[in-house]
């Protein structure tokens, strides 16, 4: 189901409108098929140039599908339990309309409305761009929360668990979806600015070219966190092999100290005439002999470092 807003430049806020009217915008919110039919009859294009708003996994991309009307298709991110998400959003602007199709709930857009502003529906390209930068707004809050996180968890690496390496591995597959996101993104920004879509006034280009700074910038600063991440993993990867080669020497070391009262306990074990078989001191003789061996190798290794 779609509502139709309204607001001019000297309302404070977006009121619903009972029926799409000219300069109006158009919101679609866990848009269905009956959505999308309706819609491109109030636009009065087919509806399957528009119907690939209701597909989750869409890329970034501009496309013109009239002459006065375009199709923008970005994605937006948003939070779960388990990780960050990114989710299809679909900005159409024709001569009449500005129309927003989401399969999903869009937290930003229904804040984008709630909230005070200057900008009026009928500012039809200033409002597609006040849309995109609160995308790549919430781009950068995502990236800096997970950088910060991930920041906290190199001070010390050297007690990382099973569960930490799990959460670093998921903040580095959050990271590289909103590396994905933002790259289509910022070639979907040239493309505006480009104005081979949509008239541009002077204000409205230097708004997209701020926008597409702080696109470049937070792809930046994705990439940097991944390469934290990157740094952490394979110190991890260091401190752990050095860890098994540790654990590893110990058991040799033990199994080689324990290999010789083994040998010399099973060599008396044998039924057959042996060296002070008839001593009543014979096992002292060879306890203490089996610990002057144990002695002697652990004071080899601990010279070696072994131990």
């Amino acid at each position: 189901m779609y509502t139709s807003y309204f607001k001019e430049a000297n309302d404070p806020r977006f009121h619903i409108v009972s029926s799409p009217t000219p300069d109006c915008w158009i919101h679609a919110e866990n848009a269905t098929l009956d959505d999308i039919e309706r819609l491109s009859k109030v636009l009065k294009v087919e509806s399957e140039d528009i119907k690939d708003a209701l597909d989750m996994m869409e890329i970034a991309r501009i496309e013109r599908i009239e002459k006065d009307s375009f199709v923008v298709y970005v994605r937006f991110p948003y939070m779960q339990e388990i990780g960050v998400y990114t989710a299809t959003l679909t900005i159409i602007l024709s001569s009449e309309y500005l129309v927003t199709i989401c399969p999903a709930t869009c937290h930003i857009i229904e804040k984008l409305l709630s909230e005070k502003t200057t900008v009026a529906t009928n500012m039809r390209a200033k409002l597609l761009i006040h849309i995109l930068l609160r995308i790549v707004q919430e781009y950068t809050k995502v990236i800096r929360r997970i950088r910060a996180e991930v920041i906290n968890q190199e001070k010390d690496i050297s007690t990382v668990s099973d569960r930490e390496i799990t959460e670093l591995t998921r903040k580095e597959e959050n990271l590289n979806q909103c590396q994905n996101s933002l790259q289509p993104l910022k070639e979907v920004i040239e493309e505006i600015l480009s104005g081979k879509f949509t008239i541009l006034y002077e204000k409205d280009q230097d708004l997209l070219e701020d926008l597409l700074l702080a696109t470049e910038q937070a792809e930046e600063m994705c990439r940097l966190s991944l390469r934290i991440i990157s740094s952490l993993r394979n110190s991890v990867q260091v401190i752990i092999t050095n860890q098994f080669n540790k654990t590893i020497r110990l058991l040799t070391a033990l199994t080689i100290i324990l290999t010789f009262p083994t040998v010399i306990s099973s060599i008396y074990g044998m039924n057959i005439p042996l060296p002070f078989e008839r001593s009543p001191k014979a096992f002292y003789f060879i306890m203490g002999f089996v610990f002057l061996v144990i002695t002697v190798t652990l004071y080899f290794f601990r010279r070696r470092k072994w131990l």
